[in-house]
C-alpha cells in the first residue's frame, strides 16, 4: 500500500519515501532561486533591510508568524522534519510555498542545526500603530542582538503594547534577535529607527510618564510610583541612556543590588523592571496612579 499524505508522521518510512502534497516542491540544487534568496537574506543585514524581508528559523516561530500575519513567502523544510506533525501541518497548509530539501542542503542555509528543520522567508512586519500604548518599552541604542531579543521576549510576557527601538539598536528582525525573542516579535507592536527623545517628549505632553533605568543615582525601583500610562527606557549596554532621552525622563530609576555587583546585564535589568511594573499594575496600589 502506498504511503498516505497528511499532517501525521509517517513512522517507519525513509524521509524520501514520505508522500507529500503535489504542490510541494522537492529541491536538490542549491541554485534554486528561492533557496539562494534565503541564503542571501540570512547572510546579510544590509540585504534584509533593502529587501524588507527576514528569515524565521524553527517551527514555533514560523507558526507564530503565520497565525498573526498569514502565509510566508517561502517555507523551507527538511525531509526529516516532515516526520513531525507540527512541521508537516505547516508544510501542507502552505504547500504552494513550500520547498522540501535534504538535511545537508538545509545546513548550508540555516544558522541553527538541521534538526530544527524549518525556516521561512517573510516580509518584515511593519507597524501600522500611531497612537502610543499605555505600556511601552524604549530601547535606546541596545546593540547586542541577544539582549534585544531577550527584552522583546520579556516585554511580550509582561503585556507591553509597544516596543520602540532607536536608530542604532540591533536590527529587530535579524536571525539572532529572532532566535532570542522566540516568537515575541508577533505579540508586540514593534517600531524601529525611532527618535526616542522626540517620541518621549510627545508621550509626556499627552500625559504619559517616561521612566529611564540608570545603574546608580536613581530612585529605588521598589519605592517608585508608576503611572498608568508609562514608557520604560533601557539604555545602551555601555553608555546607558542618551542625554537627549534622559532629558525627557519623568523619573530615573535604579535597581537596588545589595550583593555589591555593579550592574546587571541589560536584558536582566529590563526583565526585573518590567515585572515590577506588572506587579504594580496588577495590585493597583496607591502608587500606581502617581507620576
Amino acid at each position: 500500500m502506498p504511503p498516505v499524505a497528511g499532517a501525521r508522521a509517517d513512522r517507519g518510512l525513509r524521509p524520501s519515501a514520505i508522500a507529500i502534497d503535489p504542490m510541494i516542491q522537492r529541491v536538490t540544487s542549491r541554485q534554486n532561486p528561492r533557496l539562494r534568496e534565503a541564503a542571501t537574506l540570512i547572510a546579510s543585514a544590509r540585504d534584509r533591510r533593502k529587501a524588507g524581508k527576514c528569515v524565521l528559523e524553527g517551527e514555533h516561530i514560523v507558526a507564530a508568524y503565520a497565525a498573526r500575519y498569514g502565509p510566508p513567502e517561502t517555507l523551507i523544510v527538511t525531509e526529516d522534519a516532515l516526520l513531525r506533525p507540527g512541521a508537516r501541518a505547516l508544510a501542507d497548509t502552505h504547500s504552494g510555498r513550500t520547498l522540501v530539501v535534504a538535511a545537508a542542503l538545509f545546513d548550508e542555509l540555516a544558522t541553527l542545526p538541521s534538526g530544527i528543520g524549518m525556516l521561512a522567508v517573510v516580509p518584515t512586519p511593519k507597524s501600522g500603530v500611531i497612537v502610543p500604548a499605555d505600556f511601552c518599552l524604549l530601547l535606546d541604542d541596545v546593540q547586542d542582538p541577544g539582549n534585544v531579543g531577550s527584552m522583546l521576549r520579556s516585554a511580550a510576557a509582561a503585556g507591553v503594547g509597544q516596543v520602540l527601538l532607536s536608530k542604532h539598536c540591533a536590527f529587530a528582525w535579524s536571525p539572532k534577535v529572532l532566535r532570542a525573542g522566540q516568537g515575541a516579535h508577533f505579540y508586540v507592536d514593534l517600531q524601529e529607527d525611532v527618535d526616542l527623545a522626540a517620541w518621549a517628549r510627545d508621550f509626556r505632553a499627552a500625559g504619559g510618564a517616561v521612566v529611564t533605568m540608570v545603574a546608580t543615582g536613581g530612585t529605588d525601583l521598589y519605592d517608585t510610583p508608576f503611572a498608568p500610562h508609562m514608557a520604560l527606557a533601557i539604555g545602551n549596554e555601555g553608555a546607558g541612556i542618551s542625554a537627549a532621552l534622559a532629558a525627557q525622563a519623568t523619573r530615573r530609576v535604579t535597581i537596588p543590588m545589595p550583593g555589591g555587583v555593579e550592574s546587571l546585564n541589560a536584558a536582566a535589568a529590563a526583565a526585573v523592571c518590567l515585572f515590577e511594573c506588572v506587579r504594580r499594575r496588577r495590585s493597583r496600589s496607591p502608587g500606581v496612579a502617581a507620576n
